[in-house]
């Protein structure tokens, strides 16, 4: 009986159920070491901060190009206004060297007038100087204005006097006291005139 014993004592042994040795499980094993490794910081990064992380580096380079081409812009406008500033400081610059060579012509007229007695050459230059002028101002758009027989009309005239006159002058322009001028068909200069009434 003693040899029974002591069999079963060491089956008893071999087998008991509280032993960690024998009783040991590989998935109880994974268990534990998922638990362990819960239990340590994780080392890996997390897919989302991952993820702001590369939108923020997005948002960064996007804002710097919205800088560039803010700034960009700003030059463009600036050197727009500069350009603009330079056309109409300058923009009379043809014009005047169109008219340089009428000043030469007075100037010439000037001293013809001392070298020369008689009226009539002095009067033939200066109807050459201004029919020259005129085809000028014409070439250029500048026309002046008939204003004498015509309707009164106040986009066009300025009424400087009002003259008795017969029943068919009445709202007619009588007499033009300072030509009128328009640039491209716009009035750049009103006529005065006298109108009947």
């Amino acid at each position: 009986m003693k040899k029974r014993k002591f069999k079963y004592r060491k089956m008893e042994q071999e087998y008991n159920p509280t032993d960690p040795e024998i009783n040991s499980n590989p998935a109880d094993e994974e268990v534990a070491a998922d638990a362990a490794a819960a239990e340590q910081p994780a080392e890996s990064v997390d897919p989302v901060a991952e993820e702001l992380e590369k939108v923020k580096a997005e948002l960064e380079k996007e804002k710097k190009e919205y800088l560039f081409l803010m700034a960009d812009f700003d030059n463009f406008r600036k050197r727009t206004l500069k350009e603009k500033a330079e056309l109409i400081k300058n923009g009379a610059e043809a014009a005047m060297k169109g008219i340089l060579p009428i000043v030469d012509d007075f100037e010439r007229g000037l001293q013809a007038i001392t070298d020369t007695e008689g009226a009539e050459a002095v009067k033939e230059g200066m109807v050459l100087i201004y029919n020259k002028f005129v085809k000028y101002l014409e070439q250029n758009g500048v026309k002046a204005m008939e204003s004498t027989g015509t309707d009164f009309d106040d986009q066009l005239h300025e009424a400087v006097a009002l003259v008795p006159g017969p029943e068919e002058q009445k709202g007619k322009v009588i007499d033009t006291l300072q030509k009128g001028y328009t640039l491209n068909d716009k009035v750049i200069r009103h006529a005065k005139v006298a109108v009947g009434q």
